[in-house]
């Protein structure tokens, strides 16, 4: 009995037991499992940080802006061209048509607005494809595709299952750093589009028009485009690009966005077929873009290629087309005259560029600068940029020739020597530092006895020029009047030098010219107005730099006689060729050096001074008796025609860059004369005053054997006070004769020509 209690009393006391017992054994098993739980849990979220541990903080992603092109405009504020390491020009998104975010949302992500971040139902798509080897499209939200886009080098791009966790990561931030709409907005303006990154450069490329002006078929397009640039390309692969789009169009309509019928008719609108790109890669003027681009970058840094600067350029567009299209005719007329001999332009169409900048082709260049500021209005540095970076308005060094001179008859004025003074056309031999002796000639071979100074310059007389700057007023005195005036080149003290032996940058020419338009200060070209960031604050605002470099008389008696050789001398061809009316009131001079190898004209009105130069990159003969006055003067004219009185494709045939049909530029009125100038009647071959003794039918000078040629040597001179002549000219007592022709080998420091 004893013991069957004891032993029932055991058996209730081990069901008592058992249980703590069993909690003895469990209870390490359940911290065990607890533990491994937390410290998976753990190692997941430090798994979780230490996949992201490269990516962008929380405040980098709240704070990132894109990088943007700077926009380099004309100075009427058009857009010329972009500068940027991506080409990227952001636009809001209430800019947009609506159908434009639609169709991105509907081919890319069509639940974006209802997830956070991260498409369950399109990853599980994705996931499922892959599986079974079919591709249902990619399982990233536009916001995961944002996130990899906007911080490339920190999530990464390559094809692993830790680039999706950091780019999830940074999608989440994001998702609740900004609203739907900005997120779609940043990536319509961020992601790269195969010509440029976002919509806007896209656009640009693809249709030449805004993104803000296209239309739903268009708006397909675009985002047909995204998902795989180079592929749906519509000018590299058209049939994928139109199957894409209509597949978006589709899309568009499933989605609510467009009614079938309309995603039918749009299907039928075709493909753009006119590429862009190129236009929106450089504009009309890519050697004022370069020069733009250079003074930006030692200003501003990579400011320029990130931070989206707005810089007004001083380029007028309707100008720079007139430039281009006079400078192409020019090209053509050369090219096209009996016995030229280099290769022409057109037979390096497929050529993508040449080495060393040196190309086998007619070269040439054209600045046109606003002489009361400085803007320069248009550029041409050479025929194509593509084929050569050089710049030949600014960087290239040329014999002057004949467009050297004024800078000795303006020293000659302004020492007071009067446009009437005598200097004879005769032969001279000097001494050249080599021993040798150097004998000058006129262009033509011939000499013509005593003249005025004034005929000289009009008929470009070389044996004038030498003995007027080197005998009279005096070489040292020259070259500190072209120094003054802006030549910042060696000007050698030589003979030679007065007849444009000398090398010169063209765009040193054109501010030196301004100072006779300007009638004494000269101005100092610059192509940049304003610079302002993106927000439109103001960074940079340079100021015109003028110099007071000659005095008024003189340099008002300089463009009178400039206006003799553009009008009546050697640049006649600004008229008769170029068709400048005689209303535009217009001085110059023309340059030719040795056998023609560089052509000049450099020449102004009151409101334009312009250069034109025509050469071989090479320096050698363009043609036989090739001259300034029938190369360079045609095209100035022609070009100044273009702006006063408007282009016209069907008369101007090589207009390929717009046209318009009036005047860009208002005509001016003449310089006004000085009341202190003086007048005299005086007689052109002696300089003195005139006379009843005086002839006033034929100069013998004038007798050859084809008999006389009339010439009129009465005229009316003006005057700086006190320069007058006082004696009378009477040729009762005159034994007049004729020099003997002559011509001798021109020097070997020689360079001047008379064209």
């Amino acid at each position: 009995m004893a013991s069957r209690s004891s032993s029932s009393l055991r058996a209730r006391l081990g069901r008592l037991a058992a249980p703590l017992l069993e909690a003895r054994i469990l209870v390490p098993v359940v911290l065990g499992l607890l533990f491994v739980g937390f410290a998976s849990a753990g190692l997941a979220v430090g798994a979780w940080q230490n996949v992201c541990a490269t990516c962008p903080s929380v405040a980098q992603i709240r704070t990132w802006e894109p990088e943007q092109t700077s926009k380099l405009l004309a100075a009427d504020g058009r857009l010329i061209s972009e500068l940027g390491m991506q080409r990227r020009t952001p636009v809001a998104i209430e800019d947009l048509p609506p159908y434009v975010p639609q169709a991105v949302v509907s081919i890319e992500d069509h639940r974006f607005y209802r997830h956070n971040g991260f498409d369950i139902w399109g990853f599980s798509r994705a996931a499922t494809g892959q599986l079974m080897g079919q591709y249902r499209g990619g399982g990233s939200t536009i916001t995961q595709q944002l996130a990899r886009n906007m911080f490339l080098e920190r999530v990464g791009n390559e094809r692993r299952y830790t680039r999706k966790l950091r780019e999830l990561q940074v999608a989440f931030e994001l998702e609740r750093s900004y609203e739907k709409d900005q997120i779609l907005e940043a990536y319509i303006n961020e992601i790269y589009m195969g010509r440029g990154y976002g919509f806007q450069s896209a656009s640009r490329a693809y249709f030449g028009k805004n993104v803000t002006e296209v239309d739903v078929a268009e708006a397909a397009l675009l985002a047909a485009i995204l998902n795989r640039p180079t592929f749906y390309d519509p000018f590299r692969n058209p049939e994928a690009a139109l199957f894409r789009r209509n597949l978006v169009l589709s899309a568009m309509a499933e989605h609510g966005y467009l009614e079938p019928e309309e995603a039918e008719r749009w299907k039928q609108a075709p493909l753009p077929v006119e590429d862009h790109s190129s236009e929106s890669i450089h504009g009309i003027a890519p050697y004022f873009e370069e020069w733009v681009r250079q003074i930006l970058d030692s200003r501003f840094g990579d400011e320029v290629y990130r931070g989206g600067l707005r810089v007004y350029t001083t380029l007028d567009l309707d100008v720079q087309r007139a430039a281009v299209e006079a400078m192409n005719w020019g090209w053509e007329r050369i090219e096209a005259v009996p016995g030229y001999r280099h290769p022409k332009y057109a037979a390096f169409d497929t050529v993508a560029s040449f080495e060393g900048g040196e190309t086998p082709y007619l070269q040439g260049m054209m600045v046109v600068v606003e002489p009361s500021t400085g803007q320069v209005k248009a550029l041409i540095g050479g025929r194509d940029f593509e084929h050569s970076k050089f710049d030949r308005a600014r960087l290239a060094r040329r014999q002057a020739g004949s467009s050297f001179k004024p800078f000795v008859y303006v020293s000659a004025l302004s020492s007071g020597l009067p446009a009437s003074h005598i200097v004879s056309d005769q032969p001279v031999v000097y001494s050249q530092v080599s021993g040798e002796d150097w004998r000058p000639s006129n262009f033509d071979g011939e000499f013509r006895g005593p003249m005025t100074i004034r005929e000289a310059l009009r008929s470009s007389i070389n044996m004038v020029a030498i003995k007027l700057g080197w005998e009279e007023v005096g070489i040292e005195t020259v070259a500190q009047t072209a120094r003054r005036m802006g030549i910042t080149t060696e000007i050698e003290r030589f003979p030679s030098t007065t007849i444009g032996a000398v090398e010169v940058r063209p765009l040193e020419m054109a501010e030196a010219y301004t100072a006779f338009a300007n009638l004494g200060t000269k101005v100092r070209p610059f192509p940049i107005l304003r610079v302002e960031d993106a927000d439109g604050e103001l960074l940079w605002e340079p100021q015109p730099e003028r110099t007071q470099v000659l005095d008024s008389l003189p340099a008002r008696l300089m463009v009178d006689m400039l206006q003799d050789a553009a009008n009546r001398g050697t640049g006649i061809n600004l008229r008769t060729v170029g068709n400048l009316p005689y209303e535009v009131p217009a001085a110059g001079k023309t340059g030719t050096t040795n056998d023609g190898t560089n052509t000049w004209f450099m020449g102004f009105t009151p409101n334009l001074t312009a250069g034109v130069w025509f050469g071989m990159d090479r320096p050698v003969p363009i043609t036989y008796n090739a001259t300034g006055g029938a190369y360079a003067a045609p095209v100035w004219g022609r070009f100044m025609r273009h702006v006063y009185y408007g282009m016209d494709s069907a008369t101007d045939s090589t207009a390929t860059a717009g046209t318009f049909d009036e005047g860009v530029v208002p005509i001016p009125g003449p310089w006004p004369m000085p009341v202190e100038l003086t007048t005299r009647e005086v007689d052109g071959r002696s300089g003195k005053l005139w006379s009843p003794w005086c002839s006033d039918a034929v100069d013998p000078a004038t007798v050859d054997e084809d008999g006389p040629r009339p010439v009129m040597r009465r005229y009316t001179e003006y005057y700086i006070p006190g320069t007058e002549p006082t004696e009378m000219c009477d040729d009762s007592r005159r034994n007049m004769f004729r020099i003997p022709q002559g011509i001798g080998p021109v020097g070997r420091r020689g360079g001047g020509g008379g064209g």
